[in-house]
């Protein structure tokens, strides 16, 4: 099953996002390896600059989930005011249909 994270960025928490990029995009890497990332990316402000991300993978339950999104070197880091864990059904343009 898919699980989309929809992920807000604290106010004034560029700095974090920046220092912690590196980790995080391992986290990802690693994750896309095991077969768990379906896609992700930063949702961006009218500035360009980045605001929260959507990342979606896959997960047997919403609590493996949600461990998956705790895991994120952002969350850790503190970046996110907020994130919601939603099941997400792939519907079109789904590689793998």
């Amino acid at each position: 099953m898919h699980f989309a994270f929809l992920c807000k960025d604290k106010p004034g928490s560029l700095q974090v996002r920046l220092d912690t990029r590196p980790e995080h995009l391992a986290y990802l890497n690693a994750l896309n390896a095991d077969g768990k990332l379906g896609f992700a990316g930063p949702f961006l402000g009218d500035d360009g600059k980045p605001t929260g991300s959507l990342v979606v993978v896959k997960a047997e339950t919403i609590e493996d989930a949600r461990r998956i999104a705790a895991d994120d070197p952002y969350a850790k880091a503190g970046l996110f005011a907020e994130v919601e864990v939603k099941a997400w059904n792939w519907v079109f343009n789904n590689p793998e249909a």
